[in-house]
């Protein structure tokens, strides 16, 4: 599929025999000792500084030789840049592709924008490490994120083993981008204790902590909790830290979706910073957002915040996305004691009458904790995906919307809703401020993460759109960011939280995750009203050297891995 339907500027491909190039012509034909070369190229290398131009020669899947002064010995094939920009392969750090690296080779949704590496496990919440038990809970807990993987064979069970199928992908081939992995510590609660409210026993938490320890030592790059989401977010701080405690001894970090990004944002922020530096441990904080109306404007506190800790020590960073509604599913809007004891449980309260109307007053009059602490405002919630097609007249419109043609309350539409599809709903979240996500994402700590659900029939467009429409929107249209900030904050510093030798910049030595695109002519195709739309200026993506994206199409090629935690 064409990225934008347009074609790319520049990028003219040559093999070794093929026509003369703008350089001079070289005296004797030459033996190629590149796979490729990519020439005249506007470096934008990850380091911040300022683009120049090079030739940049690649082989065996690394970066070998950038020439700035004169061309290099042609390679086996030969891309002509014209002066598109080159840079480091982008890194989502926050992405929910778990499932979909497994049943869609294609996955144009993250390749065409660039995106060479993806962090999954997020959000407290993944397929590993599990049993049996466990394994059918967490797959009806997120069918709505990640659909019920209904095509896919199950055959991992820890954390490795879910690594080394990654390792073969779709049909033992591989898969689209690389990904690493985070441990999901919701999902390790959900083996050890259950879906109870309480307190992990000594006992239990040894477990957990044997849990996690395994899963760094098999690769995974940290921990993630969803603490507004079951049954992670009835871990207390105490258990959190001894966790995080492991992740740090194991060279990782933590990232937490905390407990709330509504009412008391700050101090569920001030929460992860105190308990991470308790444990000597790395803070990553997921999607970090100051979101609904109490939160107006309050970037600047978050900030000072995050600047305060940065001055004593502490060793953080965050990721955002370039829009201002969120996503997530519905049923995480239910308040914690709805979630106890699973999905299962979770039906069989909004089955009954008099629990179904407790559960409508703390959502519409307290401020459910699944809701951030904010009463629910039905008309800021629009149905973005079903998985029963008989629902789909729901997806596109608000709660209140569905609810006024029906003639009845929005909490009775709500709640037929998470009946009949059996709590797969995901909505999107109206509930941002433009000024709070451009002030956050000049922060230098600043790293991009798509937070992407990438099921629905009408998914958050920032799916298919966050890196081009960073590059595009907030640095061509608005200025928010330069060219060469922009990529630092989308490459190298997500490398450097990930701790990876390798990755990152355009440097010799280097893997050759890369990407050329026309910094003019860059953007997110996707909407709201077509989320699907590919990008457009955005011509080559490789993968280890490799052409998944080529003249604006997905090729079809599947070099990505799995990337392990290695320090």
């Amino acid at each position: 599929m064409a990225v934008g339907g347009q074609a790319p500027r520049g990028a003219r491909e040559r093999d070794s025999a093929g026509a003369a190039r703008k350089h001079a012509p070289q005296a004797r034909k030459e033996t190629p000792t590149m796979d490729l070369v990519i020439r005249d190229a506007t470096v934008v290398d990850g380091t911040g500084q300022a683009p120049y131009r090079a030739d940049v020669g690649i082989r065996h899947g690394r970066i070998t030789e950038i020439r700035r002064d004169g061309p290099l010995p042609r390679g086996t094939r030969t891309v002509e840049a014209d002066g598109l920009a080159l840079s480091p392969g982008f890194i989502d750090m926050h992405a929910h592709s778990d499932l979909a690296l497994l049943t869609d080779p294609d996955h144009s949704a993250k390749a065409a924008q660039g995106v060479t590496l993806e962090v999954i496990g997020q959000d407290g919440l993944s397929y590993a490490p599990v049993d049996d038990r466990t394994l059918t809970e967490v797959r009806r807990a997120i069918t709505g994120w990640n659909g019920p993987g209904d095509d896919i064979d199950f055959t991992w069970r820890s954390v490795g083993e879910y690594l080394d199928r990654l390792d073969h992908g779709f049909d033992g081939e591989g898969i689209a981008v690389n990904a690493a992995y985070l441990i999901p510590q919701g999902t390790v609660r959900m083996l050890a204790v259950g879906w109870d409210d309480r307190e992990a026993t000594r006992r239990e938490l040894d477990r957990m902590r044997r849990l996690v320890a395994e899963g760094m030592r098999e690769g995974a790059v940290g921990m993630s909790s969803g603490l507004t989401y079951t049954p992670g977010m009835y871990a207390k701080d105490a258990e959190l830290t001894e966790l995080c405690r492991v992740v740090a001894e194991h060279g990782g970090y933590y990232c937490p979706h905390h407990r709330s990004y509504g009412a008391g944002a700050l101090e569920a922020y001030e929460e992860m910073v105190a308990l991470t530096r308790e444990a000597g441990c790395p803070l990553h904080l997921a999607h970090a957002t100051m979101n609904f109306g109490v939160n107006r404007g309050k970037a600047p506190d978050l900030l000072a915040l995050l600047d305060d800790a940065l001055a004593a020590g502490a060793d953080i960073s965050l990721d955002t996305y370039p829009y201002t509604p969120g996503c997530t599913t519905l049923v995480a809007l239910l308040p914690s004691w709805a979630g106890e004891g699973g999905p299962e449980a979770v039906l069989a309260r909004l089955a009954d009458d008099a629990t179904a109307e407790r559960i409508r007053h703390d959502m519409e009059v307290v401020g459910a904790d699944g809701c951030h602490g904010v009463p629910v405002e039905w008309d800021t919630i629009e149905i973005s995906g079903v998985g029963d097609p008989a629902l789909a007249p729901y997806v596109g419109c608000t709660v209140q919307e569905s609810a006024a043609r029906r003639g009845e309350a929005p909490w009775t539409t709500a709640r037929r809703l998470l009946i009949a599809d059996g709590l797969g709903p995901t909505i999107l979240q109206h509930v941002g401020h433009e000024e709070n996500v451009r002030a956050i994402m000049r922060h230098r700590v600043h790293t991009g993460g798509s937070d992407g659900i990438l099921r629905g029939d009408k998914p958050h467009p920032r799916a298919y759109g966050t890196f081009p429409h960073y590059l595009g929107h907030y640095v061509r249209e608005l200025g928010v960011l330069s060219l060469e900030e922009c990529v630092a904050h989308l490459t190298a510093r997500p490398a450097a939280r990930l701790r990876l030798p390798d990755r990152g910049l355009v440097r010799e030595g280097y893997r050759a995750d890369l990407v050329l695109f026309d910094p003019d002519t860059v953007a997110a195709g996707s909407t709201f009203e077509a989320p699907r739309t590919l990008p457009a200026g955005i011509p080559h993506v490789l993968v280890d050297g490799r052409f998944v994206i080529e003249d604006g199409r997905r090729t079809g090629v599947l070099a990505g891995r799995a990337v392990r935690r290695t320090t």
